[in-house]
This record gives C-alpha cells, sequence and structure tokens, in this order.
C-alpha cells in the first residue's frame, strides 16, 4: 500500500522542494542564484517584461540577493548554458551532456520545428568560424535583387544550429543570442559523453523528483518527445529497486524517493508571502497545481481581453502553504511606478487583514526589483473594504522600510 500523504503535507513537501519559501543567505549572492539554478535543474527564459522577466523573477524568488546581471556572469564563466528543458532555458554546466540525446534527435530530424536549410546552415557556421560569435542581426537583408543573406531564414538556420549543439550562446546583447562555435564555448573540462537511453532516462525522473518532491509520469515526461517510453522504463526500474516509492495524495497516486522525502522534515514558513512568475518551475505545471493547490491558473496573455478574468499577466501568490491570490501588474520603469491593476484574492482565504498586511510588504520588495520607487493600485477583489485597506498599507509603507 502507498503512504498516503495529507493535502497540507504534499504541499509542504513541494514548496521545500521548490525551495519557493526558503531563501539562502550564506556566502556570496552569485553563489546563491548558482545554487538555485543546481537545484532546480533548469530556468525557463521568456520574453514578456511587463514585469521582470520570468528567468530573473524565479531566480529573485528563491535568493533575495539577486541582481540582474548574475545570469550574465555565470553564462561568461561558463557555469550555465542555454539550451531547451521544456522550454528555452538556463541549465547547469555540469548537466551538459544530458542535452546530447535531444541534440542528437534534432540532428535525426525527429525534434524541433524548424525548417532545415543546410546550404544555409553551413554558410552560416563559416561565418562563425571565421568572424567570430555572431548574433542574427549580422545576417542582414542586402536589399539586393536575391539577398544573400536573409534575417528570418537565417534566424531559423542558428537556432536549427543551436538545437543541433553546433554552436551555443556565448552571452547576450541586450536581449539577443550571441552564437558561436561550441568547440569555443565548452570548457575542456565539461563531459561530453553521451548518456544512453536508460541513464538518460533515470537523470530526467531524478531531476524532476529532486526539485518537486512529488511527481507523475504525465509531468516527468512532459514535452519530452522521444523519451517518454524511455521515462517510462526508468519508472518501472527504480520502483522495483525502491530508488522510487508511490505515495497517495489529493486522491492520485505520486512518485517521490526517500531523499525528496526528507523536505517534509524542514519547517514550512507560513508567515512569508512570495509573488510567483508565471513560467516558474513551480507552477508551470497547471494541471499539477490545480490537483494539489486546488488552484485553477491560467496565464491570460493568450487569451482575448474580452475574455480575461484576472488580467493580462496575473502572478500566483503564495501564504501559509497556499495559494491564495493573483495579481496582474505592470512596472512602468520610466515613471518609476509599479501598478496593480488587479488584485484578487481566493474566497477561501480567511485571515484576509493579516495576508493584506504581510502582502503590502512584499509588493514593495517586488516593486524595488522591478526597479520602482511608488506603488499604485487599481482594483481589489473581494470586496471594497480590503481595496482601501490595502491602498492604506502601501501608502503608510517606504521602500526603505519594506525591504529585507
Amino acid at each position: 500500500m502507498p503512504l498516503s500523504l495529507s493535502p497540507a503535507e504534499a504541499r509542504k513537501l513541494v514548496l521545500n522542494s521548490q525551495r519557493v519559501l526558503k531563501v539562502e543567505r550564506k556566502g556570496r549572492a552569485i553563489d546563491a542564484t548558482m545554487s538555485a539554478v543546481n537545484h532546480l535543474g533548469y530556468i525557463q527564459i521568456d520574453t514578456i517584461s511587463v514585469v521582470m522577466r520570468a528567468h530573473h523573477h524565479t531566480l529573485w524568488v528563491r535568493n533575495p540577493r539577486y541582481r540582474l546581471e548574475h545570469l550574465d556572469r555565470l553564462l561568461a564563466e561558463r557555469k550555465i548554458f542555454e539550451y531547451w528543458s521544456h522550454a528555452a532555458a538556463y541549465l547547469p554546466m555540469a548537466d551538459y551532456r544530458y542535452s546530447l540525446p535531444r541534440m542528437q534527435l534534432e540532428k535525426e530530424g525527429k525534434g524541433h520545428w524548424h525548417l532545415k536549410d543546410r546550404k544555409l546552415m553551413r554558410a552560416i557556421l563559416k561565418r562563425i568560424r571565421d568572424e567570430g560569435p555572431l548574433c542574427a542581426r549580422d545576417f542582414e537583408d542586402t536589399g539586393g535583387k536575391r539577398a544573400v543573406w536573409e534575417r528570418k531564414p537565417a534566424k531559423y538556420a542558428l537556432e536549427q544550429l543551436f538545437m543541433e549543439g553546433a554552436v551555443m550562446t556565448t552571452a547576450r546583447r541586450g536581449f539577443q543570442k550571441v552564437y558561436d562555435l561550441t568547440e569555443r564555448v565548452l570548457p575542456d573540462h565539461v563531459n561530453k559523453c553521451c548518456p544512453d537511453k536508460e541513464e538518460n532516462a533515470r537523470f530526467l525522473v531524478q531531476r524532476f523528483i529532486n526539485a518537486h518532491g512529488l511527481g507523475r509520469f504525465a509531468e516527468i515526461a512532459h514535452l519530452r518527445q522521444g523519451f517518454r517510453a524511455d521515462i517510462a522504463g526508468a519508472i518501472e526500474n527504480m520502483l522495483a529497486t525502491d530508488e522510487l516509492q508511490e505515495v497517495k495524495s489529493c486522491g492520485e497516486i505520486w512518485l517521490t524517493s526517500r531523499q525528496a522525502m526528507q523536505a517534509l522534515e524542514q519547517n514550512l514558513s507560513k508567515a512569508t508571502v512570495r509573488i510567483i512568475s508565471p513560467f516558474d518551475n513551480f507552477i508551470i505545471l497547471r494541471n499539477r497545481i490545480q490537483k494539489l493547490f486546488n488552484f485553477d491558473y491560467q496565464i491570460e496573455c493568450y487569451v482575448p481581453e474580452r475574455k480575461r478574468k484576472f488580467g493580462y499577466f496575473s502572478l500566483p501568490v503564495v501564504w501559509q502553504g497556499k495559494l491564495v491570490a493573483r495579481i496582474d501588474s505592470k512596472a512602468h520603469r520610466k515613471e518609476s511606478v509599479f501598478e496593480i491593476k488587479h488584485l484578487a484574492i481566493e474566497k477561501s482565504l480567511t485571515e484576509k487583514e493579516k495576508f493584506l498586511t504581510t502582502l503590502a510588504k512584499e509588493i514593495w520588495r517586488f516593486a524595488e526589483f522591478n526597479l520602482c520607487r511608488s506603488v499604485s493600485i487599481k482594483r481589489v477583489t473581494v470586496n471594497a473594504k480590503q481595496f482601501v485597506e490595502l491602498k492604506k498599507l502601501l501608502t503608510n509603507l517606504t521602500s526603505h522600510t519594506a525591504s529585507d
């Protein structure tokens, strides 16, 4: 019989495993950032910038000393690299070899969606080899009758070379990727031996369970086309050898491990509020969050405006081990104003006044992270009293008193 966990225990296991409420204050700030990348396994990169981009936001949640230059420094120091997890991501350089099976699938035409123009790809590789690192805008249309370089086809070719492992991102200029030959980017000490199917699948399973505490096959294999059968086989073998255990919670059977279950022994900070990115590792699998936290979450930037319920880019809020609210906000950086367009509080939340007091301080901290020095608020649900109360709290606070 599988061990049973209460819903509260399951949520505690997940939150502690994801380090959503745990902050690392020892040592150098950049080392705490690297520790978060190593533990989570990947940090999703996203372009939306109404608030601080997701890759910065995800790391700031786990490291209050995080600085925007950390990722660029770690990339330059070759401690992280860019590749594909379930989406574009920063990954630990120590895990590089586990990207090789995906690169092989790309070479075989079984992976990514980009069209392959081998002639153009060879020409691009030659330019990079001869001229050094280049980005997509270096391949401009010449304006002639038949362009030698057209940016869009060249961009596709660059990305295909990137997915196949022929080039890597050596840096970013603004938000533009700068590509160089893999042989010139990859440190000599990095293991370049491609794992076999079993080793790779075991790695994917262990990575997920260590970072999330609990998981199901569908979550571990999410967007892992070409590896699903291998993952299923690894799970079966790891259950047989007791490397994995099954637990029952929230009406489902989950996979975990003895090591992952140790997170239940850690205290869960119920007094801490965290504002989460929609692309945070913790929240990215929406069905999982619905099942474990009874929180029906959808990012609405892809939803027509007339159909939006909570706002363009609503951010989930964690408090007392639960998901209790959503904040649709925008950082007006030129004006230095952090605007709360809509704060929606879950009806199940009971201690609303206590929550609002704590949330107000976290909003100020988040505003500072978003390079803003004032906060405005437009709308709060559930009632008018809460709107007035939060507005008063925000007015009375200053960024100085709200900072860690």
